[in-house]
C-alpha cells in the first residue's frame, strides 16, 4: 500500500462512517501512515497493526505505546496472527498488553487456533492464550481490552467459520473469563470474530455468531467491501 492508496481508502471509509448509527469504525493503516490517515479520516478511530514491548532505550526501530498515543492512536493490535508466526509469543502479548493500557489505550487482542480437531484440542489451546493474557491483569484492566478471534485456519484461505462455530467460541471464550475471573466480568469484554469477512456473509455472522464485531482483514483494502461490512453491522 502506497501512500496515496493509504489516503483514498482512509476518506472513501471516513464517509461510510458517517452513515452509521451503531457501529465503532477502527482502522489500521501501516505506522509510517498513520498521521496523514489520522488526518483524513478524523472521525475514525486509528488503531496501530503492533507495538514494541519495551518502553523505550537502545531497540532501533521499535515504537513504543506512548509514542503510538502521541500519533493519535487509540487502539492497538496486539498478537496478530502473523505477528504470532514471527515470533511473538503469548508472554510478549501480555506484556505488549500492559504497556498499551498503561500509555490510555486500548488493546485488541487476537487469538485462535491453527487449525480445528474433532476432538476439541483447539479449545485447550485458545484456552491456554486466555489465560497467558489474563496474568497479571486485574478485572479492571480486563474488562478495558478488547479480544479478537481469529481462527488461523480462516485466514485468507477463503474458508471461513459458520456462525455456529463463532456462536461456539463466543461462549467458550466468555466462560473461560468467567472461570478466570467473573461473570459480569467476562460479559464487558467486547469480542470480535476475524477470518473471511466479507459483505456477503458478515450480516449472518455477526446477528448468528455472538461477536461484538469484526477484525477485518483483506476486505478492508477494499472501500465498497469495508463500507459493507460496516453497514451489516450497524
Amino acid at each position: 500500500m502506497t501512500q496515496a492508496d493509504a489516503l483514498l481508502l482512509a476518506k472513501a471509509v471516513n464517509k461510510a462512517e458517517k452513515k452509521t448509527t451503531y457501529a465503532t469504525v477502527v482502522i489500521a493503516p501501516p505506522h509510517i501512515y498513520l498521521s496523514i490517515v489520522g488526518k483524513a479520516a478524523a472521525e475514525i478511530s486509528l488503531a496501530a497493526q503492533t507495538v514494541s514491548v519495551h518502553d523505550g532505550g537502545a531497540h532501533t526501530g521499535e515504537v513504543t505505546a506512548r509514542q503510538l498515543k502521541d500519533l493519535g492512536v487509540s487502539y492497538v493490535i496486539v498478537g496478530h496472527s502473523e505477528r504470532r508466526a514471527a515470533g511473538v509469543t503469548d508472554a510478549e502479548v501480555q506484556a505488549k498488553v500492559t504497556k498499551v493500557l498503561a500509555a490510555g489505550c486500548t488493546p485488541i487482542v487476537c487469538i485462535g487456533e491453527q487449525s480445528r480437531d474433532e476432538h476439541g484440542d483447539f479449545f485447550s489451546f485458545v484456552e491456554g492464550q486466555l489465560r497467558s493474557l489474563a496474568e497479571g491483569l486485574s478485572a479492571g484492566q480486563l474488562k478495558k481490552v478488547v479480544i479478537a478471534y481469529e481462527p488461523i485456519w480462516a485466514i485468507g484461505t477463503g474458508k471461513t467459520a459458520t456462525a455456529e462455530d463463532v456462536k461456539e467460541m463466543q461462549l467458550f471464550i466468555e466462560s473461560t473469563l468467567t472461570k478466570l475471573y467473573d461473570r459480569p466480568t467476562a460479559r464487558k469484554v467486547s469480542l470480535l470474530y476475524g477470518g473471511s469477512v466479507k459483505p456477503h456473509n458478515a450480516a449472518v455472522l455477526h446477528a448468528e455468531g455472538g461477536m461484538d464485531g469484526f477484525l477485518v482483514g483483506g476486505a478492508s483494502l477494499k472501500a465498497a467491501d469495508f463500507s459493507a461490512i460496516i453497514a451489516a453491522t450497524n
